[in-house]
């Protein structure tokens, strides 16, 4: 596989970062993972948008910009016979000395690479819920942005242990629905969404936003907020968003069984998911 390294595209095996990067020492760095649907970056503004605002809030002096990527994006292609794919984009902090002693950062590490996914199906995926024991963590800074702070996803990644067909539920620490370990939580009581809104701390995600512009399009109502985990057991649907798996049906969280992909709301958002996916002109509204 080929990746894009600082200007540079290079093989996985020449791929090398400095050992004082901070985005190594620290966690100092942000990234955003999206798909490629026959060649086409799907919300690609939006998911610059939201790295280009990470990057100035953390004080990383790089902008990214569409033409840029999607150059990178031609070239990867190109080298590694892709046409649909997920993609890493990945922005570290870059070179700084050691002992916390840089506090803005001029030369950051730009790191593209990705992995080629099966051509896109009109199926909708479904999962299983299940709550987590560990606690969603409050976000460092006035926000939560898709950082390499990532710890508190993968210990909640060792609880639910590996099965593909199970995403586990945060709560947070006042008992409120917050997240999935990789993705956004929605849930469907009558014909009305609900989802917890970004003050409980969770990201949000590009197709979190897409979802909710929809839903503005389709006329449907929504509400986000703080809700405690008995509601998710008294919902008509639930369902998961993330940018490579979609839109997923849940199926059963515990014993409360769901509709999954034969949800009506569920189905219709995901009905135009797959029109809209295969645009070129899919920047949310």
């Amino acid at each position: 596989m080929h990746l894009y390294l600082n200007g540079s595209y290079v093989s996985e095996k020449e791929a090398f970062i400095s050992p004082f990067d901070y985005g190594y020492l620290y966690g100092l760095g942000v990234f955003e993972t999206f798909r490629l649907y026959d060649g086409h970056p799907f919300l690609l503004d939006d998911h610059l948008e939201r790295i280009n605002g990470a990057l100035k809030d953390l004080k990383i002096r790089r902008e990214l910009s569409k033409q840029e990527i999607t150059n990178c994006l031609k070239t990867l292609m190109q080298l590694n016979g892709w046409t649909n794919a997920s993609i890493r984009l990945n922005v570290s902090a870059g070179v700084g000395e050691p002992g916390l002693k840089t506090i803005e950062y001029t030369d950051p590490t730009v790191l593209i690479y990705g992995s080629p996914l099966e051509q896109a199906t009109t199926s909708m995926k479904t999962k299983e819920g299940k709550f987590l024991n560990i606690r969603r963590n409050t976000p460092e800074g006035d926000k939560r942005w898709k950082s390499h702070h990532f710890l508190n996803n993968v210990l909640a990644k060792q609880e639910l242990g590996g099965d593909s067909s199970m995403e586990g539920i945060f709560l947070t620490a006042e008992g409120h629905v917050a997240e999935g370990i990789t993705s956004n939580i929605f849930w469907v009581m009558d014909g009305a969404i609900y989802t917890p809104s970004t003050d409980t701390g969770i990201l949000n995600g590009i197709t979190r936003q897409y979802v909710l512009s929809l839903c503005k399009k389709l006329q449907i109502h929504y509400y986000t907020g703080h809700y405690p985990k008995k509601v998710l057991l008294e919902a008509d649907e639930c369902f998961y968003t993330n940018s490579i798996q979609e839109i997923v049906g849940i199926s059963q969280i515990g014993n409360h069984r769901y509709p999954g992909e034969h949800g009506p709301v569920t189905t219709t958002l995901f009905h135009h998911y797959v029109q809209d996916r295969n645009k070129r002109d899919t920047r949310k509204k």
